[in-house]
């Protein structure tokens, strides 16, 4: 007898959990408290979709290879339904340096390296639309589920769900339930009060984001690309230009925690395209003569990275429950990897269950499939929070002075890593793999040849590989400041006197 199973979320992780357990003969059943999508097409679901489970929904997004691969050989005919939508494939090509388009020759895996980009709207409105004409799939929104049914026992099992129904209280039991609804879920407190013991590390990735849409005026199309970075790190600020579907296109800008004067006002569309305009790439996007905002500037807080375990020391705390996406594995959304958790999540855990019948060895293999596939990246985006917290902070401290080991650490990445790879075609292939998560993203630093290559980079040092530095992406903190009409010193008075 096939197994029911119940998907607690209807965003990217619940979606993508239906796609990949579907096929599989199982009765899914997807539940969702929004209402469904509104009808028309995406400009419709960006005006109008109203996701209270999604605070990210109009935040800007892009698919990496890793989950693009996985449309294109799993879902082809979603992949054509993406591009028909005006989804967007920017290619390998695109990140290319004038070094490497001398060096170019053609690599028939050159083809993997591409990001699916759009609003999200528009990518969660087709995948849905998909979803839903699967058969073994059904959806079920506006439904608000009150809790998990949980037998008790020394291993706690859950046996299906609590929702809110007509004549009130009622449960949807299932042999599976998967927790997809992401940050805001309540489903470990439950387990935890049931005597489930998962553990799990969490921290501030001590960060805010900041998201504006515009579209292209009539006639007009991108701007053309130059070196002006489209991307980049003040320290102060971080900020990325995203190409959308249907000449639209968003630009975000992240802020530090600790820029108290800048996060407080950048929900201001005055001063967020301001700041935009200060930046020389995004700056060339929103000029009127090219673009016009189409939506106020959505604000995102409460970002924590945060990894749970479902197995500790390789025994499962809970049977009949899994977890998939956020609500499992969180990081800074800075490096654009939930969505690809949350399907290559879906995938592990379609493995994990046809591996063995057993629920307790389920839950085991797919936390170790879990831990194999996504902590090496969950590692370096959990430690690259805490070098931009660290940086951020000593921006802020009068008369900081890095150590001689800090400066040493600093010119081998800005000197050696980041110069190779604007330098040698096949070191950036090699990082573009581990940056869409194809292979570990530190593993082609591991090899000799590699960093042979960018010590040899970082020796010869700046004045002769001046060629491959980026141009500056933006003005010095206090130069922003004083343009924004911002005081630039209301933080560094503050952070002295509460030491």
């Amino acid at each position: 007898m096939s197994e029911r199973v119940v998907v607690i979320g209807a965003g990217m992780a619940g979606l993508w959990t239906a796609l990949a357990l579907a096929p599989s003969g199982r009765q899914v059943i997807v539940l969702e408290r929004d209402p469904p999508a509104p009808d028309g097409g995406p400009d419709a679901a960006f005006a109008d979709w109203q996701r209270r489970g999604v605070g990210h929904l109009r935040h800007s997004h892009a698919f990496l290879a890793r989950l693009r691969l996985i449309i294109r050989d799993d879902h082809p005919q979603l992949l054509e339904e993406l591009l028909a939508a005006g989804c967007r494939d920017l290619p390998f090509e695109g990140g290319f340096t004038d070094q490497h388009k001398a060096a170019f020759t053609a690599d028939p895996a050159d083809r993997d390296l591409v990001i699916l980009t759009s609003r999200r709207t528009t990518l969660e409105l087709v995948i849905r639309r998909y979803v839903e004409r699967q058969p073994n799939i059904e959806l079920r929104s506006g439904v608000f589920v009150r809790g998990l049914a949980i037998r008790p026992g020394p291993v706690p099992q859950v046996t299906g769900v609590t929702v809110d129904g007509p004549q009130g209280p009622q449960t949807l039991d299932a042999d599976i339930v998967v927790d997809a609804a992401g940050r805001t879920s309540m489903a470990f407190e439950q387990l935890a009060e049931a005597g489930a013991a998962i553990p799990e590390e969490a921290e501030d990735c001590g960060i805010l984001y900041f998201t504006r849409h515009y579209r292209l005026n009539p006639g007009v199309g991108e701007p053309e690309r130059t070196d002006a970075p489209l991307t980049g790190d003040l320290e102060y600020l971080k900020f990325g230009v995203f190409p959308g579907d249907n000449g639209c296109f968003s630009i975000t800008l992240c802020v530090p925690e600790v820029e108290q004067e800048l996060r407080t006002k950048m929900v201001d569309p005055a001063i967020f395209d301001a700041t935009c305009a200060r930046l020389p790439g995004p700056a060339r996007w929103i000029d009127p003569a090219v673009a016009t905002p189409i939506s106020r500037v959505f604000g995102m807080g409460d970002l924590h990275s945060r990894w749970r375990d479902l197995a500790p020391e390789g025994r499962a705390a809970v049977t009949g429950f899994f977890a998939v996406g956020d609500s499992l594995v969180r990081s800074n959304p800075l490096f654009g990897r939930g969505c690809s958790f949350a399907a290559v999540g879906a995938h592990l855990l379609r493995d994990a269950l046809a591996a063995s019948a057993d629920p307790a060895a389920r839950v085991v293999d797919y936390q170790r499939r879990v831990a194999r596939e996504l902590r090496p990246f969950y590692d370096v985006m959990r430690d690259a929070d805490r070098s931009a917290i660290r940086r951020a902070k000593r921006l802020l401290t009068p008369g900081y002075r890095p150590s001689l080991r800090g400066r040493l650490a600093k010119s081998f990445v800005e000197d050696g890593v980041n110069i190779a790879i604007r330098s040698d075609l096949r070191l950036f292939r090699a990082a573009m793999r581990g940056f869409h998560m194809l292979e570990d993203p530190r593993l082609w630093l591991r090899r000799p040849s590699a960093i042979a290559k960018v010590l040899g980079y970082w020796a010869r040092g700046r004045k002769a590989n001046a060629a491959a530095y980026r141009p500056p992406g933006g003005p010095g903190r206090e130069a922003m400041f004083l343009g924004l009409g911002l005081s630039p010193d209301a933080d560094i008075e503050r952070l002295a006197k509460a030491a």
